[in-house]
Parts: structure tokens; sequence; C-alpha cells
């Protein structure tokens, strides 16, 4: 078998998988805190048929080696974490991490992922939860009944006004948490993030200290994708494919013209 036929077939492989990430990317333009995906790609082994630097005569080496590829493969799926967009609400539990750091999310089961998404709301217990899945934001942090306002500094912390009461009761802090590498968090969906080997620890620490980002209230992170600058990755994805498809045609007709001549 021509070994084109392989290499292409690689090639289209790959562009499926590429193609899938960025389709992936366009369908979360609108999700709240998405970081965008970029797919890794690695050329696979070679067939060495001669050695660079090998002898070829008394007293020379090659100046260059043959060396036969075999196509190409996606090893990876990015994470970019660059800063979204500030969009603007009305919402006192819409909040918006400026700069690094995660909100801690506290799983069904007692483990502990980690969100960029900042819109929150209130189970009937008062505990401030995602709005999708109603996990509890870490430190638990309970709203009381007769609460009229909510405050949330730049540092995360929570305070409410009730009727009543002259001065603002301080009911606790978010906690934010960084990473060595978050690009090696691993998406789990609805927003969360898991920690992994890769990742490194949880750094916790305070919101506008220690190296974390600022808490914005009535504010919501868009996601980073650039719409403009997927659909161009696209159309490169897509010229890619086609050309890989062109070879295995012309493989395919050199082979019949083999066939029928011979």
């Amino acid at each position: 078998m021509h070994p084109a036929l392989w290499i292409s077939k690689t090639g289209l492989d790959a562009q499926q998988t590429d193609i899938a990430v960025i389709s992936n990317n366009v369908a979360n333009a609108s999700t709240v805190g998405y970081k965008k995906s970029r797919a890794v790609f690695e050329d696979l082994l070679y067939q060495t048929v001669n050695q660079a630097g090998g002898i070829s005569a008394n007293n020379t080496k090659l100046p260059n080696g043959l060396n036969i590829g075999a196509g190409t493969k996606v090893v990876a799926t990015q994470k970019q974490f660059t800063q979204g967009n500030m969009l603007t609400t009305d919402n006192s539990l819409d909040l918006m991490v400026e700069g690094p750091g995660f909100f801690e999310v506290q799983m069904p089961d007692g483990s502990t992922s980690y969100t960029r998404n900042g819109q929150f709301s209130l189970d009937d217990q008062g505990q401030i939860v995602t709005s999708g899945a109603g996990y509890v934001i870490q430190p638990a942090i309970t709203i009381p009944e007769d609460a009229t306002s909510i405050t949330v500094s730049a540092e995360g912390e929570v305070s409410v006004k009730t009727n009543g009461a002259a001065e603002n009761q301080v009911l606790g802090q978010f906690s934010m948490s960084d990473f060595i590498n978050p690009s090696g968090l691993e998406p789990m969906g609805q927003n969360l993030y898991l920690e992994t080997g890769a990742s490194g620890a949880p750094i916790q620490g305070t919101a506008a200290l220690d190296g974390m980002g600022a808490i914005r209230q009535g504010a919501l992170e868009t996601s980073n994708v650039n719409v403009t600058e997927e659909l161009v990755n696209l159309i490169e994805s897509q010229r890619i494919y086609e050309m890989n498809s062109k070879v295995i045609s012309a493989v395919d007709q050199m082979l019949s013209y083999v066939n029928q001549n011979l």
C-alpha cells in the first residue's frame, strides 16, 4: 500500500479533531467564563533510510539524512486562560474575577471543583450556589431571609443590609484558588474544572491580594472566544482537510493507472 494513503489518513483524522475543537469554541462563544481550546499537533515517527552524519565514502559524511514521516496526530487540547471581557449586569450575585483565580465549588461527593463562571444564585436555604447545578460555593455563605441588599467587596467579603439594621452585617468571604498551570486543569462541563497532576495543587488566597484577581460585583466575564479568529481557523482546517483528501485521490489515480497498464 502506498504510504501517502496512510499519511493523508492521519491528516484527515487530525483535522477532524481540530474542527471539533473549533466548533466547541464557537458553540460556547456566549458561555460565561468559558475558556477557548486549541488542538496541539505532533508529527509521527519517521522511517530513517539514511542517517544524517553517516559515512558515505572515505573521510566524508552524509550532510543530510533520508527520513520519511508517517503523518500527524492531535496530542492535546490546550485551554487558554486569557481574560474575557466584562459584561455589566444588575444582579448582585453576578461576580467576575478580574485577573487570575477561580471560585471554589463543593461537589456532591465532597470534593472541590473550580470555576470562572460567577453566575450565582440562592438555594432554598439561602446559600450561594452555582446557577446551573446548584453546587454550594466554598466557603458556604448563607444569606438571611430579611436581607434587603447584598454587597461583595473586591476582596470577596460578603455583607448584607437587613431591615432595621444601621450597618451592614458581614457574613463571610469568598476563597480564591489559582494554579501554577491552569491549562492542566480537567474541564468536566458545567463550567467546572478539576485539579490534576498537571495543574499542580491549588494555591489559595484572598481576592485582590496574594496575586489573585479582584472580584467585581454586578459583572460577568464573557467567553474569551474570538469568533472571527475561530472562523479563520475553521477555513484553514477545512483547506488542509481538502488537501489531504486530494492526496488520497491522487494516489488512488496513480494506483488505478498502474493496475490498468501493467
